[in-house]
């Protein structure tokens, strides 16, 4: 493999030894900036002049000395021409010291340039155009207000008491904000902002935390005769919170305490218990939904309607939950894949070919699965391997940010590399997309090639989209545990993308993403007396434990690749409880995994594994196979497997 420090000395004709220098001097003052040492990072800025990463030694010297640098050092950096993110970083917090300052004419003058931002800057952007009078901005104010029920930043205060005060935000719309925020379990913002109402409507904290620390304890003690709407609303939200715990007890709280909430509020609730039974697989959630009536769900709450209508198979009712979404909502691949399998179960063919033709082509779960519906098979929807050009490739390696992203990448410094490769390939066409794919793998940066070559919209290459490092090493593991090379492949690439650093928040690490205490119990099985777990960093240590816990959750979950992908993320006592009470299509047992990120995870890998699958000449076999049938939860087999991986 070419390394990247090769790579750079052979473009500008640099010894490896001043391109090593380089490296060790930019840590220098990267060190310096992070401990305010101005006067280290001044003098070994003098010696990174001519290095691609001079943008960040700058910004380094001019963030220490932002307050009282002069504004012209300021306009100067933000006005040069090399294409970095570290540019559009300081121009963002020189926005917000300009903000702060209230200097709209120079914020007016420089946020045009901001590309992307936050809801601190978008909120000085309303406080200057509020100076100019712009009668817009309490309107847009409003949309603010009432997107979640979060924390705003304090420059968002000033547009929005405007808009109260004007009364563009009613007394109506601040009660939907402490009910986003109570469903949001905000409790400080939701009594803060009830501080906003009349008199009879502050909700104190300390009602709040009682309904939250025991809301069994709150509604049974709590009176609602003839109570305030802001009592009404503490007691919604206990009964949500006791929901999630058990959406029987909630109802049973309910139906004692229903007739004290007038009609909307208790289409409000139904909608939420609803929600709740829907995850937790109750058979009422339908009943539930239907008590909602027409009050406006949440987009989750639609979701969860679908899904829960899946599991029974109701396909009417999958239709109906589907098409009372807001369209950008039905547009989502998942709702139209299950729309036409609604349109097809009634004999809707036509409609629902129509369907699963536009789905074919998107190279996904739900497209699979579409192709499959019409008989395609997975080869035909795989274009053929663009190979990347050579003068692409070297228009691409010659650019700035390509050389400070291999730099910033190879000096370990991942995240800031990564904002610079993504910055760049914003702007790239198909062709140099899949030439920056082809560098990203050369140097080893499987990641970057992975999600670049994902990005392009015509020309493809499947080869540089799903990766295969380390084939040999992992082969006789494989073998050795009687796995699909596929499956394993597939679960790699959405585990780490093939970074052998990767190290999740819970302390997951490697390339196959295995927590310590699971490697403590893999050393036991097979009797590794001397274990420690520095030996996780050994590739074939690492493989050779990720691959017998791979096999160890396959055979304790019938060989079917779905639960056993489920019970890799989410642990194998969650993947056995989300068995349903019959016997389910994998699809809909996928489908209705209530954890946003095993759902997602799930989908991904077995969609992986198709494309892994048809790269390495396997036989055909078709997704709907893979996922195959996923027994009830009596049949399911109860072997001792580690609820962390």
């Amino acid at each position: 493999m070419c390394t990247s420090i090769s790579i750079v000395a052979l473009l500008f004709a640099v010894p490896a030894w001043a391109v090593a220098s380089q490296d060790a001097d930019f840590l220098v003052a990267r060190d310096a900036f992070r401990a305010g040492d101005l006067v280290k990072l001044d003098r070994v800025a003098t010696r990174l002049k001519q290095s691609p990463l001079e943008p960040y030694v700058v910004y380094y010297q001019l963030r220490l000395r932002l307050e009282t640098v002069g504004e012209p050092h300021i306009l100067e950096f933000l006005a040069r021409p090399e294409d970095t993110p570290v540019i559009n970083q300081m121009r963002g917090e020189w926005l917000k010291l300009l903000g702060k300052k209230q200097r709209w004419n120079d914020f007016a003058a420089q946020y045009p340039h901001l590309v992307g931002g936050d809801t601190e800057l978008t909120c000085y952007a309303l406080q200057s155009r509020q100076h100019l009078q712009d009668k817009q901005v309490p309107h847009e104010a409003r949309n603010l207000w009432l997107v979640s029920g979060t924390e705003l930043p304090e420059s968002c205060n000033p547009p929005l008491n405007a808009a109260i005060a004007s009364g563009v935000i009613s007394v109506s719309d601040i009660r939907v904000r402490v009910r986003l925020a109570l469903e949001a379990g905000n409790l400080r913002l939701a009594s803060r902002l009830s501080e906003k109402l009349p008199t009879p409507d502050i909700i104190t904290s300390s009602e709040l935390a009682s309904a939250a620390t025991n809301p069994a304890h709150y509604l049974a003690t709590t009176n609602l005769d003839n109570a305030s709407e802001a009592r009404r609303a503490v007691a919604l939200f206990a009964l949500q919170r006791l929901a999630k715990k058990s959406p029987q007890l909630a109802f049973a709280h309910w139906m004692e305490r229903s007739a004290h909430f007038p009609a909307n509020e208790q289409s409000y609730f139904y909608g939420w218990l609803g929600y709740e039974a829907a995850r937790q697989r109750d058979s009422r959630a339908l009943d539930w939904y239907k008590a909602a009536g027409d009050t406006p769900l949440t987009e989750q709450q639609l979701a969860w309607r679908a899904r829960t209508a899946l599991l029974t198979q109701n396909w009417h009712e999958v239709w109906a939950s589907i098409n009372v979404m807001a369209p950008q909502q039905q547009h989502e691949g998942v709702w139209r894949y299950w729309k036409a399998r609604a349109l097809q179960s009634w004999g809707g063919t036509a409609e629902a070919n129509v369907l699963f033709s536009e789905l074919s082509g998107e190279h996904n779960f739900y497209g699979q699965l579409s192709a499959e519906e019409l008989g395609i098979p997975l080869a035909t929807t795989m274009p053929a391997n663009l190979q990347p050009d050579n003068a692409a490739i070297d228009e691409v390696l010659a650019q700035p940010v390509i050389q400070r992203t291999l730099a910033l990448y190879r000096m370990g410094l991942r995240t800031d590399a990564a904002k610079e490769w993504a910055w760049t390939a914003r702007k790239l066409d198909d062709k140099h997309l899949l030439a920056a794919a082809e560098i990203a793998r050369r140097n080893g940066m499987y990641d970057h090639a992975i999600n670049t070559a994902d990005r392009t919209v015509q020309l493809h290459n499947f080869g540089l989209r799903y990766l295969a490092p380390h084939r040999e090493a992992l082969h006789d593991h494989i073998r050795k545990n009687n796995l699909d090379e596929a499956w394993v492949y597939g679960l790699i690439r959405q585990e780490s993308r093939f970074i052998s650093q990767a190290k999740s928040p819970v302390g997951a690490a490697g390339l196959m993403q295995i927590m310590p205490a699971t490697a403590r119990w893999i050393a036991k099985q097979l009797d590794i007396k001397t274990f420690r777990q520095a030996l996780m960093n050994k590739m074939d240590t690492h493989f050779r434990f990720g691959t017998y816990y791979m096999k160890t959750v396959l055979t304790s979950f019938d060989n079917n690749p779905v639960l056993a992908s489920a019970a890799y993320n989410a642990g194998p006592g969650r993947a056995r409880k989300w068995r349903g009470e019959s016997a389910l299509e994998g699809a809909i047992y996928a489908e209705n995994i209530p954890f946003d990120e095993t759902r997602g995870y799930v989908k991904k890998v077995m969609s992986n594994t198709m494309y892994y699958s048809q790269l390495f000449g396997q036989p055909q076999q078709s997704l709907k196979q893979r996922l195959g049938v996923i027994a009830a939860k009596d049949a399911a087999n109860q072997q001792s497997v580690p609820d962390e991986r």
